[in-house]
């Protein structure tokens, strides 16, 4: 019989994409190899280069994802936040890490050794089939974050990254239109996931809330007008391509 303690944190499982649907069986083995681990903000959770191979679920909070080049320039990659998995590729293949995981806010999150990561992998298949669905869907978003470095200029990319974002974490405030995206990020770290200028980031988002696209305050992305917006990036492509007809 299960003490109060597994059962809720069973439940916390249950609500979370990866172990959604598990049998509870399996979730009592997993359940006893996580622990808790918490992080101010603008702390690191693992660095570019580490050798450790933790593997982290999100309870709360929101974790950059950068990488550091040789000259100390960051290029964001992504944004996770609640339920979401990071860290899980070090676990599986036992390279070094491949980029930074810095706490946004404060962030709670679950962590796992990667010798019971894998165990559970090898011993329980539905787990197995959950993780193989969880890293099919950060290779889908991969290729869409690919798809807008190769068919957008830098505005058409911001943009593009902002709807992704939407998609995932959007609030609404009204229906097809109005959305609320809260990523924690500052206007350089927005230039660094698109290869721009910080500069330029403040006076395009400028020009954008001059036209009612969208605001920016304090981290917080206000989307103004959803279809102008989806528009606005779609007509960057165009600005992106060759005059040369070839």
């Amino acid at each position: 019989m299960q003490d109060k303690a597994t059962a809720r944190r069973i439940m916390l499982l249950q609500g979370m994409p990866l172990f959604a649907g598990l049998p509870e069986k399996d979730l009592e083995t997993i359940v006893l190899d996580l622990r808790l681990k918490e992080y101010g903000r603008d702390e690191v959770i693992f660095r570019q280069g580490d050798e450790s191979r933790e593997v982290c679920f999100v309870l709360k909070g929101k974790v950059r994802i950068f990488t550091t080049s040789p000259s100390g320039n960051e290029t964001s990659i992504a944004i996770f936040s609640t339920n979401d998995v990071i860290g899980e590729l070090a676990a599986v293949d036992h390279a070094p890490r491949s980029a930074t995981a810095k706490a946004i806010s404060a962030v709670s999150l679950l962590s796992m050794s990667h010798e019971r990561f894998v165990y559970h992998l090898e011993t329980l298949p539905r787990f197995a089939m959950a993780f193989i669905r969880l890293l099919s869907g950060k290779v889908r978003w991969t290729a869409a974050y690919a798809e807008s470095i190769a068919q957008f200029d830098a505005a058409g990319r911001l943009l593009h990254i902002i709807l992704l974002n939407n998609d995932q974490y959007g609030r609404e405030l009204e229906a097809g239109k109005r959305y609320v995206v809260d990523l924690g990020l500052n206007q350089t770290d927005l230039a660094s996931m698109i290869g721009a200028r910080r500069e330029w980031v403040n006076r395009i988002l400028s020009d954008w809330k001059r036209r009612d696209l969208l605001e920016f305050n304090n981290g917080e992305i206000t989307i103004l007008d959803l279809p102008r917006v989806v528009a606005e990036r779609d007509s960057r492509i165009e600005a992106n391509r060759s005059d040369t007809g070839w």
